[in-house]
């Protein structure tokens, strides 16, 4: 089927970047398709990729008791992977949705669909990311290192979950959710259940936030038969969206019960405090929610990376306590 010919403006920005973003502005002009293919124009992804990462570190952390130097490097260094994992996610989504991204008229600006770069040329990018990634996870104990390896599993397979579940925002929530269990072992050295119900407390608020974005595309979506929760729910959707939110809460609150020191009960209550008021800002979201309103939708989807510092906040004062 074909779809919208809608090319990029003049300087080749994406469609739903941000204005004057500083890959438009700022970057080499011959780095800017490049840079678009890993979305750093639009830095969202990349906070929801990281913030699970400091959730962990943070969170084990206050497991332990301990508090290290190479901790500022699990911080600092899952920073700089997740900004580079996540453009190699995008750019192997990019590969794999080329055709779909041409007739999606919010996607078709993209830097293949629009003939920026080539296949190729992304594919070598891509490489190239997570080569660069890859240098900063071998920092890491072993343990973590086999983490990160097999996370790659559910990057590769997310780009073609949508051909085939109604429910894709649960392999990204796989995917983008995983730096809570590297974290957490990059510290402790071993994986434990404070992480992994910290990991699904994640993926419940991947679900959230996703299915939002994804209402963006519905209709586009029909057309061409990319499956989602977003088409899943339809008018239902806020209903869907308090279970995500309850889950994640509830989750969130069991995996800092587990991890809190016992005795430490000033801690553990401002641990707790996290989710608590992540909550409420989640439940902001869908007071202000309106599907038919994309820019609002757009909106509400990037204010999730304040609804993920909450607990970054909360947990980093628990240390204090």
């Amino acid at each position: 089927m074909p779809g919208p010919q809608i090319s990029p403006d003049q300087s080749g920005q994406v469609a739903d970047a941000v204005t004057g973003n500083w890959v438009d502005t700022l970057a080499p002009a011959w780095t800017r398709p490049y840079l678009r293919l890993s979305r750093a124009d639009r830095p969202i992804g990349t906070w929801l990729l990281y913030l699970p990462c400091v959730w962990g570190t943070l969170l084990a952390m206050l497991y332990t008791g301990e508090t290290r130097l190479f901790d500022a490097w699990i911080i600092f260094g899952c920073g700089i992977g997740a900004f580079l994992m996540r453009g190699a996610g995008c750019t192997w989504n990019d590969i794999t949705d080329r055709d779909f991204d041409g007739s999606v008229a919010r996607t078709a600006s993209r830097p293949i669909p629009s003939g920026q770069v080539t296949v190729k040329q992304a594919l070598a990018w891509a490489v190239v990311q997570s080569l660069i990634a890859f240098c900063i996870l071998i920092t890491f104990p072993i343990q973590a290192i086999l983490l990160g390896i097999i996370a790659l599993v559910p990057v590769a397979i997310y780009p073609f979950a949508k051909r085939f579940t109604w429910w894709p925002q649960v392999f990204l929530g796989i995917a983008f959710n995983w730096g809570a269990l590297l974290a957490w072992t990059a510290h402790t050295g071993q994986l434990q259940w404070p992480a992994v119900f910290l990991y699904v407390a994640g993926m419940a608020w991947t679900l959230f936030y996703d299915t939002i974005y994804a209402h963006q595309d519905t209709e586009d979506d029909a057309l061409i038969g990319v499956k989602s929760t977003a088409r899943l729910f339809g008018e239902a959707t806020p209903k869907y969206l308090a279970w995500f939110l309850v889950l994640t809460v509830a989750l969130m609150g069991y995996a800092i019960i587990l991890a809190a020191p016992r005795g430490e009960i000033l801690a553990l209550v401002i641990a707790l405090g996290g989710p608590w008021a992540m909550g409420w800002h989640m439940m902001w979201q869908m007071r202000r929610l309106k599907l038919d309103d994309m820019d609002r939708l757009l909106h509400l989807f990037r204010s999730n990376r304040d609804a993920g510092l909450i607990p970054v906040l909360f947990f980093a004062a628990a240390l204090f306590a």
